[in-house]
């Protein structure tokens, strides 16, 4: 028994085993101790909450606050140790994620001017032949990464064309990007931070003496008008980046994979394109791009799932846990292209939705659809279990993906 009351010792998460499988312990969890106190990788002390209700709770109560000034000193409060990879990069974290009303409504209000449903349409058939493009370059081999060579490069390409990011300049990002996100070794993050500073510092100048007809340019006029500063302006722009990439990587490739361990359900999608919308809901429900939600702390004592969290306590939303609540989606352990998955918490809840799920939802429509249609016979050329997850405890995806791309 875990027990999940007061005065329970916090439970120490072991890195490897929660990296490579974090539905064990939340399957427990959430019977067992629905709201816990644990000791996250890195050394921190957080309470984490798994059930569905309590997590919607949790995303949506005031009470929980997201600024940044003050939760550092609560950061620092609750961790023992190195934990690099939850302090952040001043300079990276003046974005919406890291405030409170007032200031997140005045930089939301910014970035829905210039990411609007327009802009992510206009994107179509720049998605369309950036995938064509990539499964073209698939074409001749019998055996790729698919990460590396598909579900990397297209939401890369797409964020830099939304953002404006030259097209020379993109493999620049390919090392700090997930680096910055790692968590691991605090001396490559800090180098990695720098380097995107520098770099996004450069961008934002080249806009405002170059202006296109891009988001960031959107973005700078904003600054220029002096509704966003340039730490702002610099930490948007890395949200965006990252918020618009790493996530829909995770995407694609958690579906891919997930497809080609259930052959049954893959079959159904096949005979029946017109199932792919919701399954993309799915995919994200089933094993969510975003394994924990960003941090939250208690602005006074609050009561979830029956346990009182005292004030100036850290909350992490196990937004994959919720996902797989049975009181909410019956049979939550299977994958089922048939579901309706709708209800999901995969893009968040509240004031603080993913502002990029309607491009994320075309980018993996394009994307499931077009390798369907390019290599119906793709099947996996690994056992499941060798296969590596990302490290780090708040996203959740595949180091690599190794596929077949033809029948035997």
């Amino acid at each position: 028994m875990l027990g999940g009351h007061d005065g329970a010792e916090p439970l120490q998460i072991d890195e490897k085993e929660f990296e490579n499988n974090p539905h064990a312990l939340y399957d427990v969890l959430r019977t067992e101790a629905p709201v816990r106190e644990i000791i996250a990788p890195g050394g921190t002390k957080v309470w984490l909450v798994t059930r569905y209700d309590d997590a919607k709770a949790a995303l949506t109560d005031a009470r929980l606050s997201k600024d940044i000034e003050i939760g550092q000193k609560v950061i620092q409060r609750n961790t023992t140790g190195e934990a690099g990879g939850m302090v952040f990069a001043a300079e990276l974290a003046a974005h919406m994620m890291n405030t409170d009303p007032p200031d997140h409504t005045r930089l939301r209000k910014q970035v829905n001017k210039v990411f609007t449903m327009r802009a992510v349409e206009k994107l179509g058939p720049r998605i369309e032949e950036t995938a064509t493009g990539l499964l073209d370059a698939m074409e001749g081999q019998d055996q790729v990464d698919l990460m590396q060579a598909f579900a990397y490069p297209l939401p890369m390409a797409v964020i830099c064309e939304l953002l404006g990011v030259p097209a020379d300049d993109r493999e620049r990002f390919q090392g700090w990007v997930p680096t910055q996100l790692s968590g691991g070794d605090p001396e490559s993050m800090a180098q990695a931070t720098m380097s995107l500073v520098g770099y996004l510092h450069e961008l934002v100048e080249s806009k405002r003496s170059d202006p296109a007809d891009d988001l960031l340019t959107g973005l700078v006029r904003s600054s220029d008008d002096g509704k966003l500063n340039t730490q702002e302006l610099v930490s948007m722009a890395f949200l965006l980046l990252v918020a618009g990439h790493e996530t829909t990587v995770n995407l694609i490739g958690n579906g891919m994979f997930a497809l080609l361990r259930h052959p049954d359900q893959f079959a159904a999608l096949r005979a029946d394109r017109s199932l792919l919308p919701g399954a993309i809901e799915e995919f994200l429900r089933y094993e969510s791009p975003v394994n924990t939600s960003s941090l939250r702390f208690t602005t006074e004592p609050i009561e979830l799932g029956g346990v009182v969290i005292p004030e100036g306590e850290l909350v992490v939303v196990a937004l994959t846990s919720a996902n797989r609540d049975e009181s909410q989606f019956p049979d939550g352990s299977s994958l089922n292209v048939c579901r309706q998955s709708s209800g999901h918490l995969s893009f968040g809840h509240g004031i603080h939705y993913c502002i990029g799920a309607p491009l994320a939802r075309v980018e993996a429509q394009i994307a499931f659809d077009r390798l369907m249609d390019r290599f119906p016979n793709i099947r996996l050329a690994a056992d499941p279990a060798d296969l590596q997850w990302q490290p780090g405890t708040a996203l959740r995806g595949l180091k690599t993906l190794p596929v077949w791309l033809r029948a035997e």
